[in-house]
């Protein structure tokens, strides 16, 4: 990667869980950061999309003039590794509300030559300035106690570097989403699990970047195997979660030539819908 400007970095992080500082980046200049991506956050060799997502939201978050993400476009052009990278980012317009700003991670080849991992479109504003009214026909997810629900560590020994990001996580799935795991996947489209990290740090809007994306793919309870790509992710951040554990929704209703939607909902321990996404992916041909 290019080499360090002689000013002094500085950082951006909150707190000191495993989450703020692998996700820390380290000002170079105004708008370039940079980042060593940790191992600790892949499936099978590739650093997870909703962490990525968490990365350049926090850099976005030292950029712009408004702290918390309100709205995330994001495109996964190619991997992203563990590993060096730079973090890029413009400020499109800012407002009294809403600022909008865009941001892209590079990684360098085995060439040498910077590689556009991920493309951002972000709108970021106060969440704590927004009214308390809420009108909504939403209704949490019904999901079991968490001692009634299944984490990694109720199954079978997991493949080896398979996915190292679930031992950063905290996560027990519904049994009736569970069908996938002893060769009877139900068919429907459906995940859904309480989620948290597994260092006890309690979410905050960067961290439901990551939530809506750690699940297992929906494409597993359809019946089928294999890594699920994300091509397109946009997340709706709606409030800044309450402390204790999230219940993240996950469903698909539609899957053709190839490719298929997940639907995300984040609730938190007061029952309010914190975050919501939707993504396309690609599904394996094996």
């Amino acid at each position: 990667m290019p080499e360090a400007a002689s000013a002094p970095a500085t950082q951006a992080v909150i707190g000191d869980s495993e989450f703020d500082r692998d996700s820390t980046v380290v000002r170079r200049e105004p708008g370039v950061y940079d980042i060593d991506l940790s191992a600790g956050w892949t499936i099978f060799g590739a650093v997870n999309g909703g962490f990525l997502l968490a990365v350049l939201g926090r850099a976005l978050a030292d950029a712009l003039p408004h702290p918390d993400p309100f709205t995330v476009s994001a495109h996964y052009l190619t991997a992203s590794r563990p590993g060096p990278a730079v973090v890029r980012t413009e400020t499109v317009r800012t407002g009294r509300t809403l600022s909008t700003g865009q941001a892209s991670l590079f990684q360098c080849d085995e060439e040498g030559n910077e590689v556009e991992r991920i493309r951002v479109l972000a709108s970021y504003g106060d969440l704590t300035a927004l009214p308390d009214d809420v009108r909504t026909t939403a209704t949490p997810p019904a999901i079991p106690p968490q001692e009634q629900c299944l984490g990694p560590g109720d199954g079978p020994a997991p493949v080896d570097g398979g996915s190292a990001i679930a031992d950063r996580l905290m996560i027990k799935l519904d049994p009736a989403t569970l069908g996938w795991a002893l060769g009877a996947p139900s068919g429907k489209g459906e995940m859904r699990a309480w989620f948290g990290l597994a260092d006890g740090r309690d979410a905050d809007p960067l961290s439901l970047l990551l939530a809506v994306d750690a699940l297992p793919p929906t494409a597993f309870e359809i019946g089928l195997k294999g890594w699920v790509p994300t091509v397109e992710l946009t997340v709706h951040v709606r409030h800044r979660p309450a402390p204790g554990p999230l219940r993240v929704s996950i469903t698909t209703r539609n899957l053709a030539g190839g490719f298929l939607e997940e639907d995300a909902e984040v609730w938190d321990s007061e029952d309010r819908l914190v975050a919501q996404s939707r993504q396309l992916a690609r599904v394996s041909r094996g």
